[in-house]
């Protein structure tokens, strides 16, 4: 991840999952590329194609808001997808202060005892965590990285019911943390060990799909309790720069109620 061009590589990858049907462009004969050609985005966003290529090549780094809207909508992006570019366009630098976990927050999650519940850092690490938690996801133990136990840990992998699913969501919301943070450098550190480790994550990373860790219904498979499903709620630490509380909670007198209770 060279990061010197973040603009200019996600507008080629977006470009290159937008089929000719999707657009609305007709087509004729055989084409070479699954994907728009440069001359087809530019003439649905309405600028010409030269600038395009200044834009993806990282030339121009100045696109006008409208530009901005135009490529969202030729590119079929949603609300997120847009932000991102947006973001890509204009980085803010952030002063990051050193990851630390707030006063009370084990003893909040603690409290906690029948929902499953921990603290990510804005890295993707585990800064605390329950022991419901703990029980049921390797990876939720203190001193872990997410992302890296998503694709590299086997037992961690096993959890998950749908794991193709966990996986582009995961990528998804490390690709928008790395768009907010444009001058951390430990987010395209942990991209490029992973990029070089895994052939799964590789592929993902390259769509550019982007989606922050936002609340959903997770399923799971445990060695012990079974198959069943939590609603995750993600709650933001105020002024903490990035981190958030995941909590997973079961529906009352549920299945997954029931087999939380068989974990704690």
């Amino acid at each position: 991840m060279a990061g010197d061009n973040r603009f200019g590589e996600f507008l080629k990858a977006r470009r290159s999952l937008v089929t000719p049907e999707e657009a609305g462009v007709r087509t004729n004969g055989r084409r070479r590329v699954a994907g728009l050609r440069r001359a087809e985005l530019a003439a649905l966003a309405g600028v010409s194609e030269p600038y395009l290529v200044r834009l993806e090549q990282g030339r121009d780094r100045n696109p006008s808001p409208q530009v901005l809207a135009a490529l969202g909508r030729a590119l079929r992006l949603d609300e997120d997808g847009v932000a991102h570019l947006r973001r890509l366009a204009a980085p803010e630098p952030v002063p990051v202060a050193p990851e630390r976990l707030a006063d009370g927050m084990q003893e909040l999650l603690d409290a906690w005892s029948g929902v499953p519940a921990y603290v990510r850092g804005r890295h993707f690490d585990v800064l605390a965590s329950n022991a419901l938690a703990q029980a049921l996801v390797p990876a939720h133990r203190p001193g872990r990285n997410l992302i890296r136990d998503v694709f590299l840990d086997p037992d961690t992998r096993d959890r998950y019911a749908d794991w193709p699913a966990v996986a582009r969501s995961s990528v998804a919301a490390l690709r928008a943390a790395i768009g907010t943070d444009s001058d951390d450098p430990v987010l395209p550190a942990l991209v490029e060990e992973l990029c070089a480790a895994s052939a799964a994550f590789r592929d993902v990373w390259a769509r550019h799909d982007v989606h922050p860790t936002r609340d959903e219904t997770k399923a799971f498979a445990h060695p012990v309790a079974g198959r069943f499903a939590l609603r995750r709620h993600v709650l933001h630490v105020d002024g903490s720069h990035g981190q958030v509380v995941i909590a997973y909670r079961p529906e009352p007198d549920s299945p997954a109620a029931a087999a939380l209770a068989r974990l704690a």
